[in-house]
């Protein structure tokens, strides 16, 4: 088995396995981040309505990240534990029904949300007509074609769990440069391009999420016999029931926690609609900036998850704990240096997005309320990470609801406290220091007791 694992990280010294396994997952997560960031700064300048727009529309295509980390983290996490044991035949029984439950799910989402759109984004119940019909227009086509990001996401993980970041690392960056190119040229119709607007940015969105998929499966096809558990995948084949209840057992929790997560965040997103749309799309803008922060938290969360799958597979549990110490000092840091740059410098941030005066002094003041919680945000999602490699995703999903849905009532209260929609705000960063808090101290009660 050691000829198909990629990165052996059961072995050699922690810092550097870590190191050679998270630095292309955290480099491809600032690829998402530029990705996302992209696509706001070129969106920006048709207006905050057609930011709005876009981002009611996506928060379905949130919505569906939640259903399809069933598959990712199940496949994942137990492809990481059967490399540690040395175990091929399950590890590629587990990446097949992964990839099957993974395209299942990705036809029954597009289905729901292209037969029953309206409804939908009645719910958030937008007072702008313009508004509505870009929230139509993108949800249509990126949920419509989600399947591509599904894959895209499951591919990701298996082949993480296996050692290999290279690979996703490659795909984001050609997807991310496609994205880079097909934005300004079909949001503003520069050239011979049509001028799509919203519909433009979905399009190029999906394009590079396609090419992305190409490029991964493109590695699979290419690599030799025994080097890849994926070359020897047949998603055709039929798999016993017990590896899809497996998988289920341990992603259904995290699936749960993801799908409640992007329900609470709907539920304040309706409540901020009340303050107008640059509200709005102050905190669709606000959310893609701070995934520098998260997306590079998730990212370092993921090597971590393949880290401690292994280790434990290998019943290594002194250097699982000693993984997660350093992990958390660099995680730590990273938040902290993502805290300054949001308190000290909200207003030039603020301004590469949005062009009214108004919308840019919420923008400020979201940016500086929410950047002293990032090092907080960043511990409980590497956190989750090292949780979840060791089977663990119950317990992270009744801690994470728990906190998250903290959230709704605690900016009711702020909010009719005179805060207005900062209360909002602050709701959202004071969940994020306790969960952080709390995801720490779990996963040191849950390390000590493996012995």
């Amino acid at each position: 088995m050691n000829k198909t694992r990629q990165l052996d990280l059961t072995n050699g010294p922690i810092l550097t396995t870590l190191a050679r396994l998270a630095v292309p997952i955290m480099a491809s997560s600032f690829l998402g981040t530029a990705y996302n960031i992209t696509d706001m700064a070129w969106i920006g300048m048709l207006g905050s309505r057609a930011v709005a727009g876009v981002g009611v529309g996506g928060m379905y295509v949130w919505l569906s990240q939640g259903l399809v980390s069933l598959a990712r983290m199940g496949g994942q996490v137990h492809v990481a534990q059967c490399c540690g044991r040395e175990d091929e035949k399950a590890a590629r029984n587990y990446a097949g029904a992964a990839l099957q439950l993974t395209i299942l799910f990705g036809i029954l989402f597009a289905a729901v949300c292209l037969l029953f759109t309206d409804p939908l984004i009645y719910f958030f119940q937008l007072n702008d007509t313009v508004t509505f019909v870009h929230a139509k227009i993108y949800m249509k086509i990126t949920c419509g074609l989600i399947i591509f990001s599904y894959l895209n996401l499951t591919l990701t993980g298996l082949y993480t769990a296996q050692g290999d970041s290279k690979t996703p690392f490659l795909a984001n960056l050609a997807g991310l440069l496609t994205n880079m190119v097909l934005d300004p040229l079909l949001i503003l119709g520069i050239g011979p391009f049509p001028k799509l607007e919203v519909a433009g940015a979905a399009i190029a969105t999906v394009t590079a999420q396609f090419l992305v998929m190409a490029v991964m499966l493109a590695g699979i096809f290419r690599s030799q016999k025994g080097t890849n558990i994926l070359k020897e995948v047949n998603i055709f084949s039929k798999v016993s029931g017990s590896y899809y209840r497996s998988i289920c057992k341990i992603g259904g929790p995290t699936a749960l926690q993801g799908t409640i997560y992007c329900m609470i965040s709907m539920v304040l997103t309706r409540m901020v609609s009340a303050f107008g749309a640059g509200a709005v799309a102050t905190q669709r803008v606000g959310g893609q900036i701070e995934s520098i922060s998260w997306n590079t938290a998730d990212g370092f969360a993921a090597a971590l998850n393949a880290f401690v799958g292994q280790n434990y597979g290998a019943g290594k549990h002194d250097r699982i704990r000693k993984g997660y110490s350093i992990s958390l000092k660099i995680i730590i840091i990273w938040g902290a240096l993502v805290t300054a740059v949001f308190v000290l410098f909200p207003n030039p941030i603020a301004g590469l997005f949005f062009h009214e005066a108004d919308v840019v002094d919420i923008a400020v003041e979201y940016l500086i309320i929410i950047g002293l919680g990032e090092a907080f945000l960043c511990v409980e999602l590497m956190t989750v990470g090292a949780l979840s490699g060791l089977g663990r995703t119950k317990i992270c999903s009744i801690i994470s609801i728990l906190l998250t849905s903290s959230r709704i009532p605690l900016a009711l209260l702020l909010t009719h406290a005179g805060l207005g929609l900062s209360g909002i705000w602050w709701a959202l960063t004071l969940s994020s220091v306790i969960k952080g808090i709390v995801f720490y101290f779990t996963f040191r009660h849950v390390s000590q007791r493996l012995d």
